[in-house]
């Protein structure tokens, strides 16, 4: 059986205890809430990134179509003023004037028409923009979101940080002179149990993890010298005495 001094055993204990506070500061810092919210706004910086690029598109698109359907336009109305003015300066004769007619009434109706589309078109177009401009809007208050909830998580990490910081020194002195045996013991243990490798024991009662000894085990624990490591039959947990 391991042997160690008995005192170095019970300091065990205080080690422990440190290494518990910094496995919980590990976990607070992995799992700090603001973390997640990162993640979640991210998450809709990606949705809205791909919502304003359909959305630019579209405008970009409406664009051209206002641009297209303004030429059609203008193509039509200054075929009419200049039809309209050669016919009012009388350079048609009697039967062309009558076709130069029938030709000037079929291009105002196709004027309207495509007057009409222009008018369709920059109505989408406005809804477009209307659109595209949302978007931005949503972008720059997730933005300021992100700038928000990124100042809380460096402030929170830092104060975590911090406390760890301060217990590994503490952990650091806490180790010093421990039985190097002892010590190696105790790092592959609390491999082994997760983080848990030290645990009191008073009567047959151990602390903070109950175990249920068997009589024959309380027997060996009871008969085992002061400088011998006396070690649980379940997971192999090292058991301090506490009742010397």
């Amino acid at each position: 059986m391991t042997t160690a001094p008995r005192l170095d055993q019970r300091r065990l204990l205080d080690v422990q205890a440190l290494d518990t506070q910094l496995a919980k500061l590990a976990h607070a810092r992995r799992s700090h809430p603001s973390i997640a919210a990162l993640a979640e706004l991210d998450a809709r910086a990606g949705d809205l990134s791909r919502s304003r690029l359909l959305a630019e598109t579209e405008v970009k698109d409406l664009r051209r179509e206002v641009a297209k359907a303004e030429n059609d336009v203008e193509q039509v109305r200054n075929r009419r003023q200049r039809d309209q003015a050669r016919l009012d300066a009388g350079q048609f004769g009697a039967k062309d004037s009558v076709a130069v007619i029938a030709e000037l009434e079929a291009l105002a109706r196709r004027q309207g028409v495509l007057e009409d589309v222009e008018i369709e078109v920059m109505e989408r177009l406005e809804a477009a923009e209307s659109a595209l401009a949302a978007v931005d809007a949503q972008a720059e208050a997730l933005r300021a979101d992100v700038e928000r909830t990124t100042a809380e998580r460096d402030a929170a990490l830092a104060e975590l940080d911090r406390q760890h910081d301060e217990i590994a020194g503490r952990r650091a002195v806490a180790v010093e002179g421990i039985d190097a045996g002892l010590l190696a013991l105790y790092e592959k243990v609390r491999t082994q149990n997760s983080g848990l490798a030290v645990l009191g024991l008073r009567g047959s009662t151990t602390e903070p993890l109950r175990l249920d000894l068997s009589l024959s085990e309380v027997s060996a624990i009871k008969a085992a010298g002061a400088d011998e490591v006396v070690r649980s039959e379940e997971d192999g947990y090292i058991l301090v005495r506490l009742d010397d």
